[in-house]
């Protein structure tokens, strides 16, 4: 599992010229599902992001998380993120979860974000071409990922 993290002042998702889903500020989430992700990765990955302390305090550092701002996530499924490009010219996405599976690991995980940030998580529309718009805020965005928790 592998998740891009962005700390935004606004998000939105279109799909087909309609809006879906939006949020003020919060974090945007592209999420790419791998073959083998566990529950315990998901939740793993929901528990930190609502945990991670990306928002400025009254002194400009980084010790607020989502909900001392009463922040939101916009959460969108990225297979992309597991493509390997590192022979030929065309990625490779065989490290991808297979997208009935996806769709279900992709539900499962916002409900875990939704119990661990005690918000709705609104979210893109999975397999759609989406058009993602927003302002990063910082900019701020981090990479994590949860193939290998730590102990």
């Amino acid at each position: 599992m592998k998740v891009v993290v962005q700390r935004v002042a606004r998000a939105e998702v279109r799909v087909a010229g309609r809006e879906p889903a939006r949020i003020d500020k919060g974090l945007l989430l592209l999420v790419g599902l791998a073959t083998g992700d566990t529950d315990e990765q998901l939740l793993w990955m929901a528990k930190k992001i609502a945990g991670l302390r990306l928002f400025p305090d009254a002194e400009g550092r980084m010790n607020k998380d989502l909900g001392d701002i009463g922040g939101d996530c916009l959460a969108v499924s990225q297979f992309t993120l597991l493509g390997d490009a590192r022979k030929g010219r065309r990625p490779s996405f065989t490290g991808a979860m297979d997208p009935e599976g996806a769709s279900m690991a992709f539900d499962r995980f916002v409900a875990m974000l939704e119990e661990a940030t005690g918000r709705l998580v609104p979210t893109g529309v999975f397999g759609a071409h989406m058009d993602v718009d927003l302002v990063n805020d910082g900019p701020v965005t981090l990479i994590l990922e949860a193939a290998n928790l730590p102990a």
